[in-house]
């Protein structure tokens, strides 16, 4: 007979374990927390270790439990709270890396295509490739990570529009934002923002978000939940004018969207001195913006990273790391995540071609017609689609050498199950959980299981007895 000592042990033990992160939720142009309604502000980085070689049928980011704990160890030190990937493979199994990054405090934003044939949406000719054979891949991301509560939204495209892109683009990618939100309501537990990340074409820029923001009457769920900007226009010791961080700002104050940049880091000059973070997160750019991702973590072919990897034993963190860390950890986090009625009592405009300004870009929401299977997959999932579920993640150091980049050893990496958001270390301190005091016990334990399970979060006092009841 187990002893009830024995069971609060072993109670305890797997309580270590719960990861503890709210879904988040669009409120007006913020995320927020859907628990305590905090405003959520993205301290984000751009993640695709191995660059395009680091991903195939057989690996992608989230598929290495490893490589996820090393990384996520790494970005605890730097406070960053999100995580975008760009390419997944939906076959593969990311139970590990989703709990590993959740336990950690940290979001992901996923990219829905992938460049392999049928994973994604030719510019040149949309119609060609707005298909069932695109859906499964599309429809198989959301399979796969929907019941992960630290999944903060999908990108139905990256860039998709550009100078190269056919006139009709737009509408295809509007539409697949219909098709993703419209499958997400029928086959997920809950609603999963869903937005497009936009290159920086100053021309067409606000064009673009026009067109996704807006509200379309005879089809609401196309409107998007959120919008990303790929910008590197602050080089070095810029300025806020000569960035053009002013006219961005000045752009998207009226929106009515969450919008932050999906890309940032010029790297014209090096070291990168990433004097733009408190540019971002300063007091003018948050009344707009909802943060940003810099690009990117691992040091790749384009001298954007953050670390570099040296080999499957050895990491060694660069001096953009170390400055990035530095600029992080000026934040004001407590003003920075303060709510704001004014930013979530804002409502969209209605879509007219007056919204559209340059004569190049599609000024119609004519959006195609989803096409008979796609439309069954809505209405009834896609067929044989693995769906993830968080599994138990420990407090642990990693197997991994860190070096500075000075060639210095990096002792103290460790990997900590946080109990809330990760945050930079000047606001959370030396090993705190980043849980704002308005965070109940309840909230911030129920997060770590899709399904309310007491097998990962024991969800209060309830959730401990009934543990104890089935465990007797």
């Amino acid at each position: 007979m187990i002893s009830y000592t024995q069971l609060f042990a072993s109670v305890c033990a797997l309580a270590s374990t719960a990861a503890a992160l709210n879904p988040l939720e669009v409120s007006g142009k913020d995320f927020v927390d859907s628990k305590t309604q905090d405003r959520f502000q993205i301290i984000g980085v751009d993640y695709q270790p191995g660059g395009a070689a680091g991903f195939t049928k057989k690996l992608d980011p989230l598929s290495d439990a490893d490589v996820c704990m090393r990384d996520a160890a790494l970005m605890q030190r730097l406070g960053i709270n999100t995580i975008r990937v760009y390419n997944l493979e939906p076959s593969l199994n990311h139970d590990e890396c989703a709990s590993i990054f959740n336990a950690a405090g940290i979001y992901m934003i996923l990219d829905v295509s992938n460049p392999l044939a049928g994973g994604y949406l030719d510019r040149s000719a949309p119609w060609t490739t707005y298909s069932a054979i695109y859906y499964k891949q599309v429809f198989g991301v959301i399979e796969g990570f929907k019941n992960y509560d630290n999944v903060l939204g999908f990108f139905a495209g990256n860039e998709v529009i550009n100078e190269d892109a056919h006139y009709l683009v737009p509408k295809y990618v509007r539409a697949i934002v219909r098709d993703m939100k419209d499958y997400i309501a029928k086959n997920s537990k809950r609603a999963i923002p869903v937005g497009y990340s936009a290159a920086d074409i100053r021309e067409i820029l606000m064009d673009t978000a026009h067109y996704f923001e807006c509200d379309l009457k005879n089809s609401t769920s196309s409107r998007s939940d959120f919008f990303g900007l790929n910008s590197y226009s602050w080089c070095g010791e810029s300025s806020f004018k000569k960035s053009g961080f002013d006219v961005l700002t000045e752009d998207f104050t009226n929106a009515t969207i969450p919008v932050f940049f999906s890309e940032y880091g010029c790297n014209e000059v090096q070291p990168r001195v990433f004097t733009e973070v408190q540019a971002l997160y300063g007091e003018e750019m948050t009344q707009a913006f909802s943060g940003g991702l810099v690009y990117e973590w691992t040091q790749e072919d384009n001298d954007y990273g953050l670390v570099k990897v040296n080999d499957s034993n050895t990491v060694t963190t660069l001096v953009d790391y170390d400055n990035f860390e530095k600029q992080v950890n000026k934040l004001d986090m407590e003003r920075i995540t303060s709510s704001n009625v004014t930013q979530t009592s804002v409502k969209p405009e209605a879509c007219s071609a007056s919204l559209i300004k340059d004569k190049s870009f599609y000024n119609a929401w004519d959006l195609p017609e989803v096409p008979s299977k796609v439309a069954d997959y809505i209405k009834n999932g896609l067929p044989d689609a693995p769906s993830g579920k968080f599994v138990s993640v420990s407090s642990t150091t990693i197997p991994q050498k860190v070096f500075d980049h000075t060639g210095k050893e990096i002792t103290d990496v460790k990997f900590e199950v946080k109990s809330g958001v990760n945050t930079p270390s000047s606001s959370s301190g030396s090993g705190s959980s980043g849980t704002s005091d308005s965070s109940s016990s309840e909230s911030s334990t129920n997060a770590g299981s899709p399904n309310g399970a007491p097998s990962l979060a024991l969800g209060g006092a309830g959730g401990l007895f009934m543990l104890l009841a089935s465990l007797l």
